[in-house]
């Protein structure tokens, strides 16, 4: 009875887990998204797609940051095709430079809409569609109630939605499956060479649902994340400053 009752919890965790995002590697699929040691922060070691992620930007190098970010996700997530699109009220965002992180801007699509309430309807009818690999969401702020419509979008099509705070009054509740937040860090530059070294970030996972929250600084270096030593960024750091 007890084996029945244990194997009856453990079937119902993997289906919670499957529910939420977190699906194992098909055969012959992307086993991993490129962020490294990060991914074992995430149940059974595996980036949760099909999901809602948001990301924390208190200031407009957040938001340049978060978007570095994503856009190296994003060359992952469009492997096996399947366009992806990024929706908001005031963009920014200079589309080749998405080129720099392995991501085809010809395969994005812009959707630059008047009002905040327009952002939230598109991203919603979007995450429905199954041919996308991938919606980006710039939005001020989001209610609990307005991320479960997002989060249930995605349940049938597996489509994976990143949502921009790019305002956000205070964190509260949601339920996106993980909240991150990006910060920008000064580059390293080659000893004796002028210019700027490969874009860093600080990378806070803060939350992640049946997780472990964790704080990484990645490096984007030659097509791919690397995990900058922290040691050598800080002194690297003080160095620049001093």
């Amino acid at each position: 009875m007890l084996n029945t009752k244990q194997d009856i919890i453990n079937k119902l965790r993997k289906d919670i887990l499957l529910m939420e995002g977190f699906n194992p590697p098909s055969a012959g699929g992307v086993s991993s998204i490129g962020l490294g040691d990060i991914e074992s922060a995430f149940p059974n070691g595996v980036f949760p797609v099909g999901a809602i992620h948001e990301m924390m930007c208190p200031s407009p190098e957040h938001v340049a940051a978060s978007s570095g970010f994503i856009a190296g996700i994003l060359g992952s997530l469009m492997e096996k095709g399947g366009a992806c699109l990024w929706i908001g009220v005031g963009r920014e965002l200079f589309p080749p430079s998405l080129m720099a992180f392995n991501t085809e801007p010809d395969r994005m699509i812009f959707i630059d809409v008047q009002k905040e309430r327009d952002v939230l309807w598109v991203a919603e009818e979007a995450l429905k569609c199954e041919g996308l690999s991938a919606v980006i969401a710039e939005l001020r702020d989001i209610s609990f109630a307005e991320s479960r419509r997002l989060q249930l979008a995605v349940e049938n099509s597996k489509v994976t939605g990143f949502i921009l705070r790019n305002d956000p009054r205070k964190a509260g509740t949601s339920t996106c499956v993980a909240r991150w937040q990006i910060s920008p860090l000064p580059s390293e530059t080659e000893d004796g060479l002028p210019g700027v070294g490969y874009p860093r970030g600080q990378v806070d996972l803060l939350k992640v649902r049946n997780g472990n929250p964790g704080s990484w600084q990645l490096e984007w270096a030659e097509g791919r994340f690397v995990q900058v030593n922290k040691e050598a960024a800080i002194h690297e750091f003080v160095r620049q400053i001093g």
